[in-house]
């Protein structure tokens, strides 16, 4: 006589063991069934941070409204040109002006919605990434692109990305002189560099 039992996997799917009685050897059927879409949402919804509220939704419209003005006012002081001879400030003009009617949008209807998730500590690694990227723009016309690209990717890769040690400093390299090749040597695009 065989008995089944079912054994849950890492994973969420459930794993299906035969045993045998008698002399004969257990028998496994390692076949791992699904979840159906309905157990995923449920599994998803219990591992996700808190909802942020209302409130967090009309603060973060505020910011990318004013930020987005903020880049609206910059990019008219850059000349706009017109769309046959567009000038410095013509597509962050455009860009601005979406971030406006985005934060308009999300002021009306996102009061509503409970899809922002709360500040946690991984907010953290956001703020870090910022920090580095406004540090990178800051160094970049003094050091050249190689070095702050070669630190901004370790930094990146080792420290938020939690890659090992081995594949931070190779993927460092890799990007660094995959990023030279494309915009200094084979588009001579006039960015500042070392080499």
């Amino acid at each position: 006589m065989i008995s089944a039992s079912n054994e849950a996997v890492p994973g969420g799917s459930v794993k299906h063991a035969a045993a045998g009685n008698g002399a004969s050897p257990a028998a496994i059927d390692d076949v791992v069934e699904p979840l159906t879409p309905e157990q995923l949402a449920a599994e998803w919804e219990e591992e996700r941070p808190p909802h942020a509220g209302p409130l967090a939704n009309v603060a973060a419209a505020v910011a990318a409204g004013a930020l987005g003005i903020a880049g609206l006012a910059m990019s008219v002081g850059m000349g706009l040109g017109t769309p046959e001879k567009p000038e410095a400030g013509l597509w962050p003009f455009i860009i601005s002006l979406v971030m406006i009617a985005m934060s308009v949008a999300l002021l009306l209807f996102g009061r509503k919605k409970l899809d922002a998730e709360a500040f946690s500590s991984s907010s953290w690694q956001v703020a870090a990434g910022i920090g580095t990227l406004v540090g990178f723009v800051l160094v970049i016309g003094v050091a050249g692109f190689e070095i702050p690209t070669l630190l901004l990717t370790f930094v990146w890769l080792r420290f938020l990305g939690k890659e090992t040690w081995r594949m931070s400093i190779v993927l460092s390299f890799a990007v660094t002189a995959a990023f030279y090749l494309i915009f200094v040597v084979a588009l001579s695009v006039p960015i500042p560099h070392l080499l």
